[in-house]
């Protein structure tokens, strides 16, 4: 099978191709690079795929046209980072990026290069890549592969390896720390052991690194089949402990056999793939106290720049992580769970309960789990089923809405009605045939106090 590892340029995309003959036929040469070229390889080696076949998320071309003859070549070109050699080329429906071979020098900030120079040599700009997986070329006019770094190799071992020195590479861009660690889960793979001991003296360049980059890795680690082998990564290695030491210290807690942070990744693992269900799980234990949970996860997702609808949601799942399962709840009981965490995210809650549950399996006595879990369901379906039945949980469900009863008591418009729309919503909840307007206005009769009460004529109410 390793010999079988190939490419062919009739299975591109046609604007690839085109966009790659017009450039020889000016007399250029052009390569694809980077994650394009390594996925459908490691497709080939991974799965079904057959020999030559593409697997890509996005295309990114090397040539040895200056950014001025690329845009010679195209009328439709967006300028893209053309100070750095980086144009984005518009074609049949298409934008690739197309970039001048390059090396670079001096990273001052720990990002970007203070110097770049254009070469004509393909093998010149793979040596300033980050791994060598990454640095892997094709030629789609010959359908040869450029390797210089043995890249085939570690996609065959399933091995990250950085190009060359590895902390020279971590020096020029900090964030590359960040991403040997998201790759191992992402690719699966294993970290060579070089590359791993280069990454502690490389983490005062890690420091620089802004937020929004490290939040963009950590969700893309976040979306692995096993995020745990990227955070286990960040652990081992000290990202973790810069980057979110509230979570790094679970390592140091207790819980049962292991430690919280273990657990904690372990939980994230059966968690489906959604970016805020499995930061839940991750910060699911940062107090013991649910309220602190949440308002410690706020904190630390404040500082890595998620938005204000993705921290609203884990901090909901942290609140209300502890579900009712045992003893089961009544059906009132129920729909006021329901009405209090919102139905929206309830299928998050029982989704990171099975995940808790599953994440002690291990420290779990013989049966327990099962018994758990089977109650977990329970509370699941009598949940959904509420659901389907369209129960009453919120004042925009009530039958009789704030301007009907005002008409019908003839009250004006204040707190005192809000607190009443409560009051019949808590009565609708108890018992949902009472959601009818005649109903609701009995109820709500008995229920204003005389002495609360502002008739519409603006009149004192009678004693």
């Amino acid at each position: 099978m390793a010999d079988a590892l190939s490419l062919r340029s009739a299975g591109l995309p046609a604007a690839l191709r085109e966009l790659c003959q017009k450039l020889r036929a000016a007399g250029h040469r052009g390569w694809l690079v980077g994650g394009c070229v390594r996925d459908s390889l490691r497709a080939q080696l991974c799965g079904p795929s057959e020999p030559g076949s593409w697997h890509a998320k996005d295309w990114d071309l090397a040539t040895d046209a200056t950014p001025q003859q690329v845009m010679r070549v195209f009328r439709r070109v967006i300028t893209t980072g053309v100070e750095h050699g980086t144009v984005t080329v518009l074609l049949q429906g298409m934008q690739v990026e197309v970039t001048t071979l390059r090396t670079e020098t001096g990273y001052a900030d720990g990002r970007r290069p203070d110097q770049v120079d254009f070469v004509s040599s393909i093998e010149e700009d793979l040596a300033r890549r980050d791994f060598t997986v990454n640095a892997i070329a094709f030629e789609p006019h010959s359908e040869a592969l450029i390797d210089p770094f043995a890249g085939l190799t570690d996609l065959r071992q399933r091995t990250l390896r950085a190009v060359g020195d590895p902390a020279l590479r971590f020096a020029e861009d900090g964030l590359r720390v960040l991403r040997a660690a998201r790759f191992i889960a992402t690719l699966e793979f294993q970290l060579d052991p070089g590359t791993a001991s280069a990454i502690r003296p490389s983490l005062d360049s890690y420091r620089q690194v802004s937020a929004e980059r490290i939040r963009d890795e950590w969700n893309k680690a976040l979306r692995a089949r096993e995020p745990s082998r990227a955070f286990s990564v960040m652990q081992a290695h000290g990202l973790l402990e810069i980057t979110a030491p509230e979570l790094a210290a679970l390592a140091t807690r207790n819980a049962g056999a292991e430690d919280s942070l273990t657990r904690a990744q372990r939980r994230a693992d059966r968690c489906a793939p959604q970016v805020e269900l499995r930061l839940g799980a991750l910060l699911r234990e940062l107090d013991a106290d649910p309220a602190r949970a949440a308002q410690l996860a706020d904190e630390l997702l404040t500082r890595l720049r998620y938005s204000n609808a993705e921290r609203k949601a884990v901090g909901r799942m942290l609140r209300f992580r502890e579900l009712p399962i045992e003893p089961a709840p009544g059906d009132a009981e129920l729909r006021r769970w329901l009405r209090d965490v919102g139905p929206d995210i309830y299928p998050d809650l029982c989704a990171l309960g099975r995940a808790d549950l599953l994440a002690r399996e291990a420290s779990s006595a013989s049966g327990e789990l099962d018994a758990r879990l089977a109650l977990l369901e329970r509370f699941e379906r009598r949940a959904s089923a509420e659901l389907e039945r369209k129960s009453p949980l919120a004042l925009s469900d009530l039958a009789l809405d704030g301007k009907k009863l005002m008409a019908q008591l003839g009250l004006r418009p204040g707190p005192h009605l809000g607190k009443l729309l409560a009051a019949l919503l808590d009565q609708v909840i108890e018992q949902p045939e009472l959601n009818t307007p005649e109903r609701l206005l009995e109820a709500a009769r008995r229920l204003q106090p005389a002495d609360t009460a502002e008739p519409a004529d603006g009149r004192a109410p009678r004693s």
